[in-house]
């Protein structure tokens, strides 16, 4: 998924974006852990993301604001072949200015993070996995979003052609040992949070 994880939405106009703002705008009738929200207001409503600004009652009892962003949930897959071999990805990041080295994934536009992942990974780099298990579960932006990041580990792939996005138009596909990988991580080359846990994830998995 190019730049980041702002991937278009698979749905016609602000479809996505509306039900995204309905289920945060649910989970978010309290904050939990002394936080309330005493009301909401949308300050921006964008293709891909909306930011609120919430009216809110702090722990230590005094009142405030809270400003957050809506997105869609998204996924990053660490796809291993039968040597070893990690399917890696290395696109343009708009915001960073840089090519960015990181796993195959992408937002999950409406759909299960399962099903998401089989998707990312087959536009992205062409292949499809026989077997796909969940790793884990990350909040990279807990104090920004509600949004999560699922981790999935595929094997058993084949490869086909990728389907990429205009925005994609620079991703290459690198593979490279699972360790090297890991390696990658330990000395900055592969920064992505959900790219760094999943691999070390998958790394402890091959292991043991």
């Amino acid at each position: 998924m190019a730049n980041g994880d702002h991937d278009s939405p698979r749905r016609a106009g602000g479809l996505f974006l509306d039900e995204c703002s309905r289920w945060q705008l649910m989970m978010r009738e309290t904050h939990g852990m002394g936080w309330t929200r005493v009301s909401t207001e949308v300050v921006h409503q964008g293709l891909f993301l909306s930011l609120f600004r919430d009216f809110v009652i702090r722990p230590d009892g005094s009142r405030g604001t809270y400003e957050h962003v809506a997105v869609d949930d998204t996924v990053r897959v660490v796809a291993l072949d039968g040597q070893g071999h990690v399917v890696l990805v290395e696109d343009d990041f708009c915001l960073q200015a840089r090519r960015v080295l990181h796993l195959p994934g992408g937002g999950t536009s409406g759909q299960e993070p399962c099903t998401a992942a089989r998707r990312e990974l087959a536009e992205e780099t062409g292949r499809t996995a026989s077997e796909i298990r969940a790793l884990s579960i990350i909040d990279p932006l807990p104090g920004v979003t509600t949004a999560r990041t699922h981790l999935y580990l595929a094997t058993g792939l084949r490869e086909g052609p990728p389907s990429r996005e205009a925005t994609e138009a620079a991703m290459q596909v690198i593979t490279m040992p699972l360790s090297a990988a890991v390696a990658a991580v330990e000395d900055g080359r592969i920064t992505e949070a959900g790219s760094v846990v999943g691999l070390l994830l998958a790394h402890r998995y091959q292991k043991g």
